[in-house]
């Protein structure tokens, strides 16, 4: 099976039905629900569901499964992480990035310094940012073309102009 991107879990049941809260890790929290099948990792494994109906509710998503049919059912997937296949996800425009591809890439000045690899990212009102595990932790806003000069997925690098002491 393709790489796995969690795109968010199963946070409740809703209703009698079979419904299930879904906290989105998408942006806007309703994309979650253009993804079908989804696959949620039970006894170890990925396994595929059909999503049959959702839903905004209030502030958060609701969800109906297939084969889900009452609350005993919805209750038992509580707190188990939805994701998707990477090629469920669209193509981009050139130079923009889903997180999932910068994570784990290696990060370098444009001078050649190492930094370590991108740890994770975080949304700031303003600018993403490149959270880079090295020798010390850096934060890093990726901002193209100003800090983040090159982006190549394939070599596995992303290069900026970013002074290592600061």
């Amino acid at each position: 099976m393709s790489e796995m991107i969690v795109v968010g879990k199963i946070a409740g049941v809703f209703g009698v039905q079979g419904w299930c809260k879904v906290f989105s890790h998408t942006s806007p929290r309703e994309n979650i629900l253009q993804y079908s099948p989804w696959y949620l990792k039970r006894d170890g494994e990925w396994q595929s569901i059909k999503v049959k109906q959702g839903r905004k509710q209030g502030k958060g998503i609701v969800a109906k499964l297939e084969s889900i049919n009452d609350r005993d059912d919805a209750a038992a997937l509580n707190g188990i992480e939805i994701a998707i296949k990477q090629s469920q996800l669209p193509d981009l425009p050139k130079d923009e990035y889903y997180w999932s591809d910068l994570i784990g890439l290696e990060v370098e000045t444009v001078t050649g310094v190492q930094l370590g690899k991108v740890a994770e990212m975080m949304a700031t009102g303003a600018n993403d940012v490149l959270i880079i595990k090295g020798d010390q932790e850096i934060l890093i806003p990726f901002l193209q073309p100003d800090v983040v000069t090159e982006v190549d997925i394939k070599a596995g690098l992303i290069k900026v102009d970013w002074d290592p002491e600061f």
